[in-house]
């Protein structure tokens, strides 16, 4: 992230010393020089505008606002914030329109990106809870096996010596037990096993529009509780749309959203005034609408390309409708006129003047209305329905033109002659609509208890009209404005914050803050962001969540995954994969550290009650038990489809240890069904040293492929949640595989075992049968447990 801030910024710029123009380096300026800025030219430090002609500079990367601001020297409160500081040039933005010059006060770190860097930096990278519980595991599962080899060879070794009988080949026999004993008390392919479970979610994710960037946040995902979200383009489509229309003949309501033209129109929709206003939308219009690589695309303002759009929707022919009513002459849009008129030849010959802009001026220039296919004059009641209009458009959050006409004679367009007696043809309002997929994800979000928030930099109004669209607003909620959020210290924020799901007019800047509110109070917090002053909160969240389309390369670098569609559905499906990546890494866990537990308690135990030479198994077939269950049946494990109820479930809590109370509750079964019963049989067949051997050893490999077979869920039933493919393969192979190496004679007295009789075998499914049921049954305690905590 660092390294992308500074290749942000400009190599050498045009400074003013000792009154002669100089191209100087940026990293040789100092608080003192005059900047000489003109369209094109990176700004390489904070300056104070000193002049201003028509100079606009593009601060999105640094404020997040969309368009160009405007730069003049009036003097501003001290207590202006970074976003209304319009006359400072700031490190890092560029100029896209007009020249100036500007003092430069601050350089390097003291400039407003160098304290972004220094927030960046100062993050302290913390470890995820993956990473935290792998280091309990190993912890554990290291002193275990420590404390197992020292055990049994301590005191086989004591026992021997008091006999008097120990020697060298003793000492190596018992040392070589214990090393074996070790190893399968540890399980070997966990680091293979979390990683590939992680890349191959990491794979998913990618398929899914996720980028990650950082391996371990696929698991953090699982247990994320918070989603701050950008709204602009990511809960909505950043496409304008229009959404309603109001003439003299009633309202009309069109469907679709974003510029692909596809939506009906409901209401007055075959009036004469919806025709001519969607006539004036078409001409009086500079931006284009065209269909590229299957997507629509617009050239031009967003605004116009919304009138376009309504325009196609309702039958008119773009490019047509332009051609048979060419345009003739224009009076541009500026913010001072706040409207645009073109003078148009249309087909039937006549000349008209089409006007499009702010509601109050257009009506100002009016001076009759079409109603009912003829024009009646606007009347003071007629004006104010109209204004009336156009509060309620606004206050839902439209963002609201009037559109007039009127024939004119001649060829000729000035503003006195032909902005004048316009008849008012109605009100377009448009708004960028959310997503359905954004409002369908929130839908998931709620359910499962996420908490989505929204921050956004527009205005409070726009902002909890989609909040309120989406479900994150819902009534009850608080709104915070940025100003509020200022005054705020963070322990104040941390009070309230849960009560708060929608931040308007909120700088980047700020979301650093929002985001220690939710971690001060034990949340995980996934935070998306775009621009450069984003990164501090990327950085600080538990999951940076960066905009793979419209975000900057510093905000993409400080992140933990990269949204390639820019779409917040796509954060909601991330947190799915992450949880399904957990819950594998929790079954082969469970399912090994069950297996394992049995293996050195049977073993372990027999070994230190009768000695080394009644060993239940030889070190190589201890061994091979290992490889055979720990191998391809745990790595199937590791890629079993998801439990059906993967997102119905609330987030879990992060600081839950590994050892939950379900991993202990089949741990218990263990203890409490198998150690028993294979210590019984092992000193049952004791007068038969081999053949308890090969009892225990096909007891031990068919029972714990179907343990594995059972732990394709650890909640549902195998009927519920039958085994995948990948599964029933890896156990079909180690059974082929054991049935295959026992054929040959040196196999067998290398795992010191026999041939297995039919009784044995009878024996052996019996009780794999046994332990089959009580893990179904478990499973129903567990699902009752958790019916019962979440009603």
């Amino acid at each position: 992230a660092l390294e992308a801030l500074k290749n942000m910024l400009s190599p050498s710029i045009t400074a003013l010393r000792d009154g002669v123009e100089k191209e100087v380096p940026s990293t040789d300026l100092v608080p003192g020089d005059i900047l000489l800025l003109e369209a094109g030219d990176k700004v390489p430090a904070d300056a104070r505008v000193l002049e201003s002609h028509s100079l606009r500079c593009d601060e999105a990367a640094l404020t997040g606002e969309s368009a160009p601001v405007g730069k003049n020297p009036a003097a501003l409160p001290e207590a202006a914030r970074l976003a209304d500081r319009r006359n400072m040039a700031f490190t890092g933005t560029s100029v896209t329109y007009g020249r100036g010059r500007a003092l430069v006060v601050e350089t390097g770190m003291h400039t407003a990106f160098g304290a972004i860097a220094r927030e960046v930096a100062a993050v302290a990278t913390e470890k995820t809870p993956l990473e935290k519980r792998t280091e309990e595991i190993g912890k554990w599962l290291g002193l275990l096996a420590l404390g197992i080899c020292g055990l049994v060879a301590g005191v086989s070794i004591l026992r021997q010596a008091l006999d008097g009988k120990i020697d060298l080949q003793f000492i190596v026999t018992v040392v070589m037990f214990a090393i074996s004993l070790a190893v399968a008390a540890v399980p070997e392919a966990l680091a293979a096993i979390v990683t590939g479970a992680l890349a191959i979610g990491m794979r998913q994710m990618a398929r899914k529009n996720a980028l990650v960037r950082k391996m371990p946040a696929v698991e953090t995902l699982g247990c994320t509780t918070v989603i701050c979200s950008d709204k602009t383009g990511t809960l909505t489509r950043g496409e304008m749309t229009v959404r309603r229309i109001v003439t003299a003949d009633g309202p009309v309501e069109i469907g679709g959203a974003g510029y692909a033209p596809e939506g009906a129109l409901s209401g007055a929709a075959d009036s004469e005034a919806l025709r001519r206003l969607l006539l004036a939308g078409l001409l009086c219009n500079d931006a284009d609408l065209e269909e590229r690589d299957g997507a629509w695309r617009i050239q031009g303002d967003p605004t116009e390309a919304a009138l376009v759009v309504a325009a196609v929707k309702a039958g008119l022919p773009r490019a047509r409708t332009r051609l048979e009513n060419p345009r003739l002459e224009e009076l541009p849009f500026s913010s001072e006129r706040k409207r645009m008129t073109t003078l148009h030849a249309l087909e039937d010959g006549r000349r008209m003047a089409f006007m499009k802009g702010a509601p109050e001026t257009v009506l100002e220039r009016c001076a009759g209305v079409l109603q009912n296919g003829r024009t009646v004059p606007l009347d003071d009641a007629l004006r104010a329905e109209i204004l009336t209009a156009n509060a309620a458009m606004a206050q839902d959050a439209l963002r609201v033109l009037g559109l007039a006409c009127r024939q004119v004679a001649g060829d000729a367009c000035s503003e006195e002659e032909t902005e004048r007696d316009m008849v008012f043809l109605g009100l377009a309002g448009m708004m960028d609509p959310p997503r359905p997929e954004a409002v369908a994800a929130v839908a998931v979000c709620r359910r499962v208890g996420i908490t989505p928030v929204m921050i956004t930099g527009d205005h409070r109004l726009t902002a909890v009209a989609v909040a309120r669209e989406t479900g994150i607003f819902r009534e009850g909620d608080r709104v915070l404005d940025g100003e509020d959020l200022e005054r705020m210290d963070d322990r104040e924020l941390a009070a309230v914050v849960r009560q708060i799901t929608v931040y308007a007019r909120v700088s980047p800047l700020d979301k650093l803050k929002i985001v220690k509110a939710w971690k001060s109070l034990g949340e995980v917090v996934a935070m998306t962001g775009d621009g450069v002053n984003d990164a501090p909160a990327l950085k600080h969240a538990d999951i940076g969540v960066a905009m793979g389309l419209s975000g900057t390369e510093v905000a993409k670098e400080a992140a933990d995954m990269v949204l390639a569609d820019d779409n917040f559905a796509s954060i909601v499906t991330a947190i799915e994969l992450g949880r399904w990546i957990y819950d594998n890494i929790k079954k082969y866990l469970t399912y090994l550290l069950r297996c394992n537990i049995t293996e050195v308690a049977v073993i372990g135990g027999a070994v230190l009650v009768l000695g080394p030479e009644y060993l239940p198994l030889l070190p190589a077939a201890i061994l091979y038990i290992n490889l055979a269950t720990d191998g391809l049946p745990a790595l199937a494990l590791g890629v079993a489809p998801p439990d059906p109820d993967i997102m119905e479930r609330p987030p879990r809590d992060p600081q839950e240890s590994v050892f939950s109370w379900d991993v202990k509750a089949f741990v218990a079964l263990a203890i409490g069904i198998e150690i028993p019963f294979f210590l019984f049989l092992f000193f049952h067949d004791l007068f038969d040293i081999a053949h308890a051997r090969t009892e225990m050893f096909f007891l031990f490999t068919i029972v714990e492929l179907v343990i594995a077979l059972n732990f394709r869920s650890m909640r549902y039933s195998i009927f519920a949640a039958p085994p995948h493919k990948w599964l029933l393969a890896a156990i079909a192979w180690e059974v082929l595989l054991v049935v295959g190496l026992i054929q040959f004679e040196v196999v067998r007295e290398a795992f010191g075992i026999l041939l297995p009789r039919l009784s044995d075998l009878t024996m052996i499914f019996v009780f794999s049968g046994v332990v089959f049921l009580s893990m179904e049954g478990i499973k129903v305690l567990i699902r009752r447990r958790l019916a019962a905590r979440s009603g």
